[in-house]
């Protein structure tokens, strides 16, 4: 066969070939499209199977978290508690919010709100104070409170406002608990005022028991900063409400009983006022806003002020007790000034705020004292208690002197003018040295020693001198002087027996006995010298019936 031959027959059984393709083609097209659809189908199914598996287990999770935060956190579940609301809150953030999913966040944040209530009334104790507080397990939890949404962070949280809620209550609750803990701790402490007790101890355990309250509350401040789930919000009032209540009714305790007995509870009002004003600067700090702190301390400086005033118009009230000893004004004063040094700081503070002179209630300034024009002495707290201190012993000297001049007094001017005599006596011995006591009082105290003895001398042996110095008559008018002398030195004598001259100021004896010598045995020498050479007796001795040197021993006798 030749070549083109060859070409024709392949032709020919390639378009036979064609046609038989294009056959087949056709018979298997539709099974191809069928195919097709089903792969499609098949592939449609899986993916919702996968759907489904997916939607069934998020579904048993989201059961599980929901069993979990209903079921809410135990002390020994916390982490995993936290787990799931920190799954939760991602969920959401995820979810474009679901509000299932708010709700559940939500619950489980008052869960765990509650978990902090319970916490802390565990960790505390009855005392308030208990050094265990807080417990690790409660500062963790406060960690993570912090952590939770709030409408100051999450503004679009849809549970923010309601975890707020619950944490602004729990922090007011927190502050509640632990003020009235903190109370009951400090009201066992609570210093008891009663009339048995030391003044001035009194009043500085006040002081003290009123610091250890603001060390309290200072302690608390600094918890409440660590421990309070919502820092945002400062509920430290609510923890001071029952310590300031402490605070103010237990000064009105204080001031009430010093009142009701004022005269003798001045000293615990000064004793408490010196330790408040030293506590003032830090009861500002951890009070601030509060007038409680302040209050109390107005109405303790109040009476403190009444004090002044009030004690010298008692010594000016007071009554004559009769006899010749100690007076209780003057005891009362020499007592005052020996417990004054210790409220020094608080009683010169008080008499600044009352005024120069005003603690006299209108009597004036006293002639002597520093010009009114001198502001520095006007302002000094130490030249006003220079002031007072003087009024006080004026006054007690001038009430001294105004009862040796009663009408019952005059009828014994002897016996008077011992009582005078012990008493001022007593002064001088007392507070002469005083460490309070400057020059113009140790100036009257010594003139009113003076005037004592010079008053006293008179009363007893100046009948004696005066005896002796009368002048005419014969030798019988002698004779009758010198027994009159000897007679009325036998009833000095007997006088004295009863009285009790000096009798706690052996000092003070031992000088009056001297003086007393000196005043009486040198004019019974100048007189029996006088009339020995004119012989007024035959007997001398009758007369004379002792010698100065036994009148000097007698004389002495009596003071010993």
């Amino acid at each position: 066969m030749d070549d083109e031959s060859a070409e024709i027959e392949l032709a020919t059984i390639l378009n036979s070939f064609d046609t038989r393709l294009l056959k087949l083609e056709k018979s298997i097209l539709p099974l191809y499209t069928s195919t097709q659809r089903l792969n499609k189908r098949a592939s449609n199914i899986d993916k919702a199977l996968l759907k489904i598996d997916e939607l069934a287990s998020n579904h048993e999770g989201a059961a599980a978290e929901e069993s979990t935060i209903i079921r809410g956190p135990q002390a020994g579940n916390l982490e995993a508690y936290k787990d799931a609301m920190e799954r939760l809150n991602a969920a959401f953030a995820f979810q474009s919010g679901s509000a299932d999913t708010a709700r559940l966040i939500e619950t489980g944040a008052k869960k765990l709100a509650q978990l902090y209530t319970t916490l802390v009334a565990e960790s505390s104790t009855s005392s308030g104070v208990a050094s265990s507080f807080p417990s690790p397990l409660l500062v963790d939890l406060v960690g993570f409170l912090r952590t939770l949404p709030l409408p100051s962070t999450h503004p679009s949280h849809a549970a923010a406002p309601g975890i707020a809620t619950a944490l602004k209550d729990a922090a007011r609750g927190y502050a509640d608990m632990r003020g009235n803990w903190a109370r009951k701790a400090l009201e066992a402490k609570t210093p008891l005022f009663q009339d048995s007790v030391d003044p001035i101890p009194a009043g500085t355990e006040f002081g003290q028991w009123v610091e250890e309250l603001v060390i309290v509350a200072e302690q608390e401040q600094r918890l409440l900063d660590e421990l309070n789930p919502m820092p945002s919000t400062q509920p430290f009032s609510v923890l001071l409400n029952p310590l300031l209540t402490l605070l103010s009714n237990t000064f009105e305790n204080l001031v009430g009983f010093v009142k009701r007995t004022l005269h003798s509870h001045a000293f615990m009002a000064l004793s408490a006022y010196e330790y408040m004003i030293a506590l003032q600067t830090r009861c500002d700090s951890v009070f601030a806003g509060r007038s409680e702190f302040k209050d109390g301390l107005n109405s303790l400086r109040t009476v403190a002020l009444r004090s002044f005033p009030e004690f010298l118009a008692d010594i000016k009230l007071s009554r004559d007790p009769g006899g010749s000893s100690l007076t209780d004004f003057v005891i009362t004063t020499v007592k005052y000034m020996n417990r004054l040094p210790e409220v020094r700081s608080a009683a010169g503070l008080a008499l600044v705020t009352l005024g120069d002179g005003n603690w006299k209630m209108g009597d004036g300034k006293q002639v002597g004292m520093p010009k009114k024009d001198d502001t520095s002495a006007t302002t000094s707290e130490a030249v006003l208690l220079d002031h007072y201190i003087y009024d006080v012993l004026v006054t007690t000297l001038t009430t001294l002197n105004n009862l040796s001049r009663f009408p019952k007094r005059a009828q014994n001017p002897a016996l008077t003018s011992v009582f005078v005599l012990n008493n001022v006596a007593y002064v001088r011995s007392q507070l002469l040295d005083h460490e309070l006591v400057g020059k113009p009082v140790q100036d009257l105290i010594l003139s009113n020693w003076r005037m004592a003895k010079a008053t006293y001398f008179d009363g007893n042996w100046g009948v004696l001198v005066k005896s002796l110095g009368e002048s005419g008559g014969g030798k019988t008018a002698v004779k009758e002087r010198a027994a009159r002398f000897y007679d009325l030195l036998d009833e000095v004598v007997e006088r004295h027996r009863g009285l009790g001259v000096l009798e706690d100021d052996a000092d003070a004896r031992e000088e009056v006995a001297d003086d007393s010598v000196k005043l009486v045995v040198p004019n019974l020498e100048r007189f029996i010298s006088k009339h020995r050479d004119r012989e007024f007796s035959r007997n001398p001795q009758k007369h004379i019936r002792l010698s100065p040197e036994d009148v000097d021993a007698k004389i002495r006798n009596i003071y010993r």
